[in-house]
């Protein structure tokens, strides 16, 4: 009998796509959580903290195989290294992070924070597979609503908004697999200026607007603009783009 995956952050976006893909695959799951839900068929709920470093040793007691979906806007690096510790303790074979495209290259403190887990996953001990993922449409969205409503959009700035279930569907791979390193990076079908995805979001409420356009200055521009938040030539480019992402939409709020 397999021992069971620990998903944390498993109630979140992406858990909440990928914990049924492990499960059909036949895998016991527990989730991590700071709010632990009920039990269900095959998953069973540990109420926990990775920054805190708090309910791992419970969660993690007979687990070989850790996937690492927790995060937030602080402290990633610190729960990264609260639980690589915890897993070393409890025999865990396998660790697999979840983390963003262009992580080592752009000046701006969540890649820089998201670069510290990942080193903090490679150091000599577990097996370890880290996957970098390009924004996920719900993550644009937000954004692009903000641009669209200040007719703004700034230059030279370009995502590849990829689909959370693609993005699911590869972690879970991942996991049922065997620990790979650094594997390629998985991003969305198209590069786009930010302006283009503006545009479409308001194609898609039927409506045209002009946009002003805006210069990110300094260093973090300059990055912006040299498309180091982008993957390179050996990504993998799946899923929806996003004017189907748009339409796949029943309504796109205002």
């Amino acid at each position: 009998m397999s021992t069971p995956i620990l998903v944390t952050g498993g109630t979140g976006n992406i858990g909440r796509h990928t914990v049924p893909l492990l499960r059909a695959a036949g895998s016991e799951v527990r989730i991590l959580s700071r709010h632990a839900d009920a039990d269900a068929a095959g998953i069973r709920s540990f109420e926990g903290d990775t920054v805190k470093g708090t309910g791992l040793a419970e969660a993690l007691d007979g687990v070989e195989t850790v996937l690492h979906l927790a995060g937030g806007a602080k402290g990633d690096d610190i729960a990264a290294r609260n639980l690589v510790t915890a897993a070393r303790r409890a025999g865990v074979r396998h660790l697999i992070l979840i983390s963003v495209v262009g992580a080592d290259r752009m000046p701006i403190g969540y890649f820089r924070m998201k670069a510290a887990a990942e080193r903090a996953f490679a150091e000599p001990g577990i097996p370890w597979t880290v996957l970098r993922v390009a924004q996920l449409h719900d993550f644009a969205l937000p954004m692009v609503k903000a641009l669209s409503g200040m007719r703004i959009a700034p230059r030279g700035l370009r995502f590849e908004p990829v689909g959370v279930d693609a993005v699911a569907e590869r972690l879970a791979e991942l996991t049922l697999g065997a620990p790979a390193g650094r594997v390629a990076d998985l991003a969305g079908p198209e590069v786009q200026e930010v302006a283009d995805l503006v545009r479409a979001f308001d194609a898609a409420r039927g409506r045209t607007r002009r946009l002003m356009p805006l210069r990110i200055p300094g260093a973090v521009g300059r990055a912006y603009r040299a498309g180091d938040n982008l993957a390179d030539e050996t990504a993998v480019r799946v899923g929806a783009t996003w004017v189907e992402f748009l339409g796949e939409r029943t309504a796109v709020s205002a």
